[in-house]
């Protein structure tokens, strides 16, 4: 079954209201993430990037990593910031998967698998498994490469995500040995 990595939302500023307990949770799966699209690209694995676009409809890949890198945490960005040979789409909403070309890039890509990493693990990741799920995409979610605001909702929208989505939830090492 082939395989994609979406990482969602980490092209962030950190400057709002729930900014410190993301920004610490977000120090602990950046290296995860980073190790996984070095997993991912030496495989051959399809990369996505999706984030939110901040109300900044012009922007791209260039514009919204140079405004992340210019907020508060660009030790958070820079390891795992999206190269030029790599898929940015913007969303506005919660789910990568809303008014956004996700869906026909995965089967462009022929993915049917697709590992979720990013943040925040509660909000977007959840809406995102909960969207890929109905659109019967077999769901993966590294619990240690996605950042939480709440721990012990990160917790619950992962139980839900495994129970009710019928995903996989894992390791970044079980899928980064899994990818070769």
């Amino acid at each position: 079954m082939s395989t994609a990595l979406i990482v969602i939302d980490m092209l962030n500023r950190y400057e709002h209201e729930d900014a410190e307990p993301l920004m610490r949770s977000a120090r602990a799966v950046v290296p995860n993430i980073r190790e996984l699209l070095r997993a991912a690209h030496a495989a051959e694995v399809p990369v996505v990037y999706v984030n939110d676009n901040h109300g900044d409809w012009a922007a791209g890949r260039a514009e919204l990593t140079a405004w992340a890198r210019e907020g508060s945490g660009p030790e958070l960005v820079d390891p795992i910031a999206p190269g030029e040979e790599t898929p940015l789409l913007v969303k506005a909403r919660h789910s990568a998967f809303y008014e956004t070309q996700l869906e026909y890039l995965m089967h462009e890509r022929k993915a049917r698998r697709l590992i979720l990493t990013g943040q925040v693990t509660e909000q977007c990741v959840l809406y995102t498994a909960l969207d890929a799920y109905v659109r019967h995409f077999d769901v993966v979610v590294p619990r240690d490469a996605v950042a939480h605001i709440h721990e012990d909702l990160a917790d619950a929208a992962l139980r839900m995500m495994e129970r009710n989505m019928r995903a996989t939830v894992t390791t970044t090492a079980g899928l980064c040995d899994e990818l070769g």
